[in-house]
């Protein structure tokens, strides 16, 4: 379901469902009847509930990895691998555990003088060029990219084939052979990445981890394609979406821009006001009793990340985007054991990247307007494919 009041907000049938029923019944375009989440409190109680399961294999509608989109098939799948994701514990908790310890708060505060430079680096680049240009391939899509294949040890110039395989496992319209041709040329290149590392270990993550004797080829070769995937393309997205919201919001960017501090508070505002990562599958593990309602075993649950996020029982005007707000609690990285694990890394490359790019470009407009930029409703991810702008 598209948003269809601006490029930002909910979509209106989602808004007007949470306000008269936050957990209501949806019926499937296969008649299968489900369960639609919108409140922020319904949203986050059932992030935080085991028996709301993360399996696939337990539900009628089938999603394939990511969550976030409409169903394509209906029949469930096997766990595959390593994407812990789509597992419950102990499986899930096994698997995650192995990366706590590169995603501490304090392991990514040692990463981010390194990410600093890349972003700058980045900066440099664009500042090279004559505008107009297209931020998402000069900026918003280059820096997470860079800083997830040295964080893993992905050589950077593989980079457009996987980009270009995970873009189109991303899409929401492709049919299966296709989806599937992407994921097996990614989950080839990774295995055969995996494999080399296990044989010769260098000083990055995947090389940490293929030194576990625990991890089997296949779990390592799905956490690879778990972590590669997610650390580029949410944080790619909430750059370039970001940005966009904050021309579009002139009074928020020139508050930005007299008030650089604010920053911080800016990204956890943008990430509530956006949540490009917008929903989120679940399947009843059992009969569930849950804000009035019964939720049979078997049903899929979608929960609206979005919607939570901009609940008025929450968040006070909240579909006014305010880098003043104090946003935190919002459920973009999610909740309970399936919490975001890059979360801390991901916010030192926004806060890197807004600053930056609001710091060396202080005219930065759009070059279009602003009903030309194609939006990412086509995608498991929401952004913007390009961002045209110009800052002279």
């Amino acid at each position: 379901m598209d948003r269809d009041v601006t490029p930002f907000d909910p979509p209106s049938q989602i808004t007007a469902v949470r306000a008269t029923r936050p957990v209501s019944p949806m019926l499937f375009p296969d008649g299968h009847e489900g369960w639609l989440v919108t409140g922020y409190e319904a949203v986050r109680q059932a992030l935080g509930d085991t028996r709301f399961s993360s399996r696939q294999d337990l539900g009628i509608i089938h999603v394939p990895f990511p969550t976030p989109g409409m169903p394509e098939q209906t029949e469930p799948s096997p766990v595959t691998p390593g994407l812990f994701i789509t597992m419950d514990p102990p499986d899930h908790t096994r698997l995650r555990r192995k990366l706590t310890g590169a995603f501490t708060v304090k392991r990514m505060k040692a990463l981010e003088e390194g990410i600093i430079e890349i972003t700058e680096r980045q900066l440099d680049e664009l500042a090279k060029l004559t505008p107009p240009v297209d931020l998402v391939a000069e900026f918003t899509l280059p820096v997470p990219s860079l800083v997830i294949c040295e964080m893993l040890g992905v050589p950077y110039a593989d980079r457009e084939t996987f980009q270009r395989n995970t873009a189109k496992f991303m899409e929401r319209e492709v049919n299966l052979e296709d989806k599937m041709a992407a994921y097996m040329a990614m989950h080839t290149f990774l295995y055969e990445l995996v494999t080399a590392k296990r044989a010769e270990p260098a000083d990055d993550l995947l090389s940490d981890l293929a030194r576990d004797e625990d991890l089997s080829l296949e779990e390592l070769t799905g956490m690879a394609f778990l972590l590669l995937l997610a650390g580029h393309e949410t944080t790619a997205n909430m750059l370039a979406l970001g940005t966009f919201a904050l021309l579009e919001h002139p009074e928020q960017l020139a508050a930005l821009r007299a008030n650089p501090e604010l920053v911080p508070d800016a990204v956890e505002e943008l990430l509530r006001y956006l949540a490009v990562a917008d929903v989120f599958y679940r399947y009843a593990a059992e009969d569930i009793e849950f804000f009035g309602e019964t939720i049979r075993e078997g049903s899929t649950v979608i929960l609206s990340l979005l919607a939570g996020n901009h609940d008025p029982q929450r968040y006070e005007h909240p579909d006014s985007l305010d880098v003043h707000r104090n946003a935190r609690g919002h459920l973009s990285f999610g909740h309970g054991v399936h919490q975001c694990l890059g979360q801390q890394l991901a916010r030192i490359e926004m806060r890197a990247g807004f600053e930056g790019l609001l710091r060396r470009f202080p005219t930065l407009r759009l070059a279009v307007p602003a009903g030309d930029v194609k939006l990412r409703t086509d995608m498991n991810i929401y952004g913007v494919h390009a961002l045209p702008v110009t800052w002279k």
